[in-house]
């Protein structure tokens, strides 16, 4: 689902809240169904049947008439797929996603103003920590840094050139800064450069 049609699926609880709260709609009670704040009598959940085959696959958690966060059972296998968060001007800004499909976020897409794509936060080891960001522009990968040996910092720098990888440098010494680097050209070559020093100028390795 893209950001565009995911503010749509916000229009539509707001639709959704208006359905619950009519007590003659037969449609609104088979498929919707609200909690409440025991507390304060305020909404804070609506569950929703949306293709209306008797199982629960969207949840929006609810502040009375705001949405917080959306969770979507896309596959209906009982596990989360996607979770949708909004700010308190009911903007969507970001998109948790499970890639492993376990029920567990471990990427996290963060919007930029035109509502396209600007980051994306990932976990490669699927246990909640960031070790991967990726960078877009109009949705369009553009670079990543990653943590690729899982001590804490970035040593793994990818640039990418319309739809294909210009180049990939790594840190092998620990140091913060990538000392290999692989240059790759429009035609499938791939340069090897070296930086030993740490200055930032990287020499090609001739072939021998």
């Amino acid at each position: 689902m893209r950001p565009q049609h995911a503010a749509a699926l916000a229009v539509l609880v707001f639709a959704l809240i208006l359905l619950a709260c009519d007590q003659k709609s037969d449609e609104a009670r088979k498929r919707i169904s609200a909690e409440y704040d025991k507390a304060t009598g305020k909404l804070s959940l609506l569950k929703y049947d949306s293709d209306g085959n008797g199982k629960v696959d969207t949840l929006s958690y609810m502040d009375g008439a705001r949405v917080v966060r959306i969770e979507i059972d896309k596959n209906e296998d009982g596990k989360v797929d996607r979770w949708e968060y909004y700010d308190a001007n009911q903007k969507l800004t970001k998109i948790g996603t499970s890639r492993a499909g376990d029920g567990k976020e471990d990427s996290w897409a963060y919007l930029a103003a035109d509502g396209a794509i600007s980051r994306v936060d990932v976990s490669t080891r699927h246990d909640g920590k960031v070790n991967r960001v990726e960078h877009y522009i109009k949705d369009v990968l553009v670079s990543a840094e990653e943590d690729d040996d899982g001590d804490g910092k970035m040593d793994k720098w990818e640039i990418y050139e319309g739809d294909h990888l210009a180049s990939i440098a790594f840190d092998t010494t620990h140091r913060g800064t990538p000392d290999r680097r692989l240059i790759y050209g429009a035609n499938g070559t791939a340069t090897l450069e070296v930086d030993p020093n740490g200055t930032g100028q990287f020499t090609a390795v001739s072939a021998k």
